[in-house]
């Protein structure tokens, strides 16, 4: 099994134990015992959400910082296309790229470009004869990961190509090599600007036997105030953008699959929609799709926690820049999806629902479940420290909560035993008056 770094992480001395994580979480991979917040890291798919809805900043993305970068000879940045819409009144992609060199970056390659070309391979993928559809899109690590561990018999519709951050940085990496002869492939540093913190697990971790070519992760919400401070738009920039429209429209929920240039496809955003979906799939009731686009955070990329600016103003600014800038700027000539591009194997999760090894003792403890779910309450207040009463019954089947941290049931014990004991004293009261 393997071990899961994450990145979202909690910081107890901000806590109150006010419950607003554990409701907003999606996998319920949050419970508040002692008057604080606890993430169980193996139902965690580092989506963000608690971190979005906690009003006292007690969950946070760990990430890397500009200065992990400097350990690097050479120095590469990869933006991924959220980037761009963080800038009000921005209209050249240039000012940027040249902002990224100006802070210390020695090259520039835009994630928007890896896109492209993944967006061609997805096209030659969907002609493959057997695979199995609809195809879901493996771009979102959230996605990826809550298949896995919720919805394993669907692990075969997920498409085998690696991200365009993975494609990006190789790419990166292969173009540094080449214009740098004296160059190793330890001496670059390729640095990811991130919106979201799923994509830094994605590095941390690999995927499978894969190892990210990533080697640093920056937030774009850092970055912007170091270009905010460098980008001069009255001088014309040194270095030109090598994107076209399709690789740019990725950071918008609805950009990859367009690319696709097929009427076969669904597109969703929000982690609770990305949920219904695969449901609905898993449950065989969704119309007759190749493609399925499912993007965790609100909007898109453009909507992850470590970015700066609203996602509906983003992706209206996406929406002026795409405006004239060419389809793509990059074709790709090969008839094959070369083989670097593809991974090979899925990490390997626990599933959610799979309470032991054993599927006669996994039986014998949901019926245990299903008994005490219609013992409780059943209106999901949260107060016992659990998001819902099912997810309670759980916990105490599990060893890992008392019934009597159910507080309305604690409640009506304690009321039945006033009332007993009330009936018991006029009984006696009318006792005495009787002799």
């Amino acid at each position: 099994m393997n071990s899961y770094v994450h990145s979202v992480v909690l910081d107890e001395s901000k806590c109150t134990g006010c419950t607003t994580c554990m409701k907003h979480c999606p996998t319920e991979a949050i419970r508040v015992h002692n008057g604080k917040a606890k993430i169980d890291h193996e139902r965690c798919i580092d989506c963000g959400e608690c971190i979005r809805n906690c009003t006292h900043q007690a969950k946070r993305s760990k990430y890397d910082t500009l200065d992990d970068i400097k350990k690097y000879k050479y120095k590469v940045a990869l933006p991924a296309p959220a980037l761009f819409a963080q800038f009000d009144n921005l209209e050249d992609l240039d000012y940027v790229l040249q902002g990224l060199i100006d802070i210390g970056f020695d090259d520039v390659f835009e994630v928007a470009k890896g896109a492209e070309f993944v967006s061609a391979y997805t096209r030659m993928y969907l002609q493959t004869e057997g695979i199995k559809k609809p195809v879901i899109s493996t771009a979102c690590p959230v996605t990826t990961r809550l298949v896995i561990l919720r919805f394993p018999f669907l692990k075969d519709n997920l498409m085998p190509l690696l991200p365009p951050m993975e494609v990006a940085a190789t790419m990166a990496r292969e173009k540094a090599l080449m214009e740098n002869p004296g160059l190793k492939s330890e001496d670059i540093g390729i640095c990811f600007i991130s919106p979201c913190p799923a994509k830094v697990s994605y590095v941390r971790n690999g995927f499978g036997q894969y190892k990210s070519e990533v080697d640093v992760v920056v937030s774009i919400s850092e970055v912007y105030f170091k270009l905010i401070n460098v980008m001069d738009r009255d001088k014309s920039p040194g270095i030109s953008s090598t994107a076209g429209r399709i690789g740019l429209s990725w950071a918008m929920c609805g950009g990859e699959a367009s690319a696709l240039f097929s009427d076969k496809i669904i597109a969703a955003d929000g982690v609770r929609n990305v949920i219904s979906v695969l449901e609905q799939i898993e449950n065989g009731n969704i119309p007759q799709v190749d493609f399925v686009e499912l993007n965790a955070c609100p909007g898109g990329c453009v909507g992850g926690v470590l970015a700066m600016e609203n996602p509906f103003v983003a992706k209206n600014r996406l929406h002026t820049l795409r405006r004239y800038m060419p389809v793509s700027l990059n074709k790709e000539n090969s008839d094959y999806i070369p083989e670097k591009y593809f991974f090979t194997d899925l990490p390997n999760y626990n599933p959610l629902n799979r309470l032991s090894d054993n599927i006669g003792e996994s039986m014998r403890l949901m019926a245990r479940i299903q008994a005490l779910r219609k013992e409780l309450p059943g209106i999901d207040c949260g107060t016992c420290g659990a998001p819902t009463c099912r997810a309670f019954a759980e916990d105490i089947v599990m060893g890992n909560a008392d019934q009597n941290d159910c507080i309305i049931a604690y409640k009506e014990i304690i009321q039945k035993y006033i009332r007993d004991y009330s009936d018991k004293d006029t009984a006696g009261g009318e006792e005495s008056e009787g002799k």
